[in-house]
């Protein structure tokens, strides 16, 4: 008796654990991201609706997080590199104060749109509980990945994996 009891408990810790990993209202992988207004940081706000059409990467970053910001060179390349053209890459800065996030942009001389979330409501959405976040979106708007921490993302190695999940020429 006392060993299916305890295996229910754990089972249900495990369960209750699971629950309480995932930010408020977060859209996992799988799921369609709901409408939301873009808070212009470089560019005008837009709403996140207006990139659907077209895969999207996201990238959700803060100017105080040292693998951001070592990554987002890297970002910036693969986005010249497609032009826009197979896919779009953006930036959402979950900076408390956005002359810190522009400042970040302009020394580093990020090209790609960038957006600052001060209500947290992307944050939470996108499922940004550890930075650097990145996310592959499907042109429906459907998340086919989330990957956390900093990597290389014009490296023929993450040029094939986002062809891959695009279904486009590497």
């Amino acid at each position: 008796m006392m060993k299916p009891l305890l295996a229910l408990c754990s089972f249900l810790l495990l369960i209750s654990a699971t629950a309480l990993a995932a930010t408020p209202g977060e859209v996992p992988v799988g799921g369609t991201l709901r409408e939301a207004r873009l808070n212009g940081l470089t560019v005008p706000p837009a709403k996140l609706s207006s990139f659907r059409g077209k895969p999207l990467i996201i990238n959700v970053w803060a100017s105080w997080c040292a693998p951001c910001r070592a990554e987002m060179a890297s970002l910036d390349k693969l986005a010249k590199r497609s032009r826009g053209k197979a896919f779009k890459v953006i930036g959402i800065s979950t900076d408390d104060y956005p002359e810190k996030a522009y400042d970040f942009l302009e020394r580093a001389g990020i090209g790609f749109e960038n957006f600052i979330d001060a209500k947290l409501e992307l944050e939470n959405m996108l499922g940004a509980d550890r930075l650097p976040l990145t996310l592959l979106i499907d042109a429906q708007g459907k998340v086919l990945a989330k990957h956390y921490g900093a990597r290389d993302w014009d490296s023929s190695e993450s040029r094939l994996m986002i062809a891959k999940a695009f279904g486009i020429q590497p």
